[in-house]
């Protein structure tokens, strides 16, 4: 963990008022900030002001930049102001690591913004003030806060801790429809002409982007180096993952997706059926949850960065990728017609239920050859000595975020290569699309 140099402002290129690159400043800034940006982005009414910040509270949770709690009190009373806020920066001064990630945030700004129509398809907090400023990355997207465990709303689920989950199955559905609503929502047309503008879909610089980071030895070493891990810790994951016959057989297959990995992409990404605006990250912990006066649990969607034009399993897999493999086991096929149901009710185009099954299983494939290779070194860095822990759900994992992240989700992956036989679609003997 190094410092970088802090900056207390930046000039926000869509409203052109300076915003607070970091709590501090933005607690420097007071009432006198927080009126100027509600009247430039319309929150407030040109003769009312904020009077007062009356809590503040800095937060300093998830992997990018510094976050706040605050309340304020206004001058005058109005229909529909927000007095419980919540504050997400995208600088991590403290953080150099942390710190590369800020330009996640430009495209999480201009979502809020568009989020601020009132026929936005799903729930989303509601947007006060965001603007970013793309010269330095410097970011602030201010919502109103979610009431966490309060009435009717469900208290904040942690990553990765599903067997902690009251009705799982019930908490995916209700995050798939959204999704599958919102993306299908772009797909009509009816968020507007601005959706092209400020979330291009560029095919080539997608093909570039989805490269996985190793050459064909290297990720032959990598997951060499996943299964030694395994077969050390068995106890980690579910009996048929540290099957020795099984980790062989991954270990073979894995560095043959280096060879195939531009083909796969460009047939996956060639389906414009299947390219839609996504939040591309909605684990269980990226929402709220409420039970409707009817019984029926509902969700909306918080922590969009990065969201864009991206192909709709992004979208899946994103979602699911953190569940328990059991619940896949037992629902994935619901899911994925819950999806299509959904997308095509919101206006999209109808999707084929085998063809969108076969890209997902080739997501599943190149974003974990692609992302969860660094899973061993990750755990160990936070649990050096994971042999000490019970299993997967001892709480050394619930202490230890990123271990407990790595080795959930590398289950999840692993399950899914073993129970659909993900290294059938990379070997040569396979009659492949994206091989014509």
């Amino acid at each position: 963990m190094t410092e970088t140099t802090i900056i207390d402002w930046a000039r926000g290129d869509r409203l052109g008022i300076d915003l607070p690159a970091h709590p501090g400043a933005l607690l420097a800034g007071g009432p006198a900030f927080l009126t100027r940006a509600l009247h430039a982005s319309g929150g407030l009414s040109p003769d009312n002001k904020v009077a007062a910040i009356t809590h503040f509270e800095e937060w300093q949770v998830g992997g990018t930049g510094a976050k706040a709690m605050f309340s304020v009190a206004y001058e005058r009373e109005e229909p529909g102001l927000s007095h419980d806020l919540f504050a997400k920066f995208s600088r991590s001064f403290t953080d150099r690591t942390r710190d590369r990630v800020r330009f996640h945030m430009e495209p999480e700004v201009k979502l809020a913004n568009l989020s601020r129509a009132p026929d936005f398809p799903i729930a989303v907090p509601k947007c006060v003030y965001a603007d970013f400023q793309q010269a330095s990355g410097t970011g602030v997207l201010i919502t109103e806060r979610i009431p966490f465990g309060q009435g009717a709303v469900e208290p904040h689920h942690h990553k990765c801790m599903d067997h902690l989950l009251p009705e799982p199955i019930e908490h995916y559905r209700a995050l798939i429809a959204t999704l599958g609503h919102f993306s299908g929502t772009h797909k009509s047309g009816r968020l507007g002409p601005s959706v092209e503008r400020d979330f291009p879909f560029d095919l080539e610089q997608q093909i570039v982007n989805r490269r996985n980071h190793y050459d064909g030895p290297q990720l032959a070493d990598r997951a060499r180096r996943l299964a030694n891990f395994i077969a050390q810790y068995p106890h980690l994951v579910p009996p048929h993952l540290a099957d020795p016959a099984f980790l062989e057989g991954f270990c073979a297959d894995a560095p043959l997706l280096i060879a195939q990995q531009d083909a796969i992409s460009r047939f996956l990404l060639s389906r414009p059926e299947m390219i839609a605006l996504c939040h591309w990250n909605a684990n269980i912990d990226n929402a709220w949850f409420w039970r409707e006066p009817d019984g029926r649990l509902q969700c909306g969607l918080i922590d969009w960065g990065s969201v864009g034009q991206m192909h709709v399993c992004q979208t899946i897999w994103g979602s699911l990728g953190g569940s328990e493999p059991d619940m896949l086991d037992w629902h994935l096929g619901e899911l994925i017609d819950l999806f299509i149901a959904e997308y095509a009710r919101a206006g999209g185009p109808a999707l084929d239920r085998a063809e969108l099954e076969q890209h997902l299983e080739l997501f599943v494939i190149t974003s974990g050859l692609g992302s969860m290779m660094i899973a061993p070194r990750a755990i160990l860095s936070e649990v050096p000595d994971p042999g000490l822990a019970a299993d997967r759900y001892d709480p050394v994992f619930t202490v230890n975020e990123t271990a407990r992240v790595q080795l959930k989700i590398t289950v999840s992956f692993l399950n899914m290569w073993h129970r659909r036989d993900l290294g059938r679609l990379l070997r040569p003997d396979r009659a492949g699309p994206w091989r014509a």
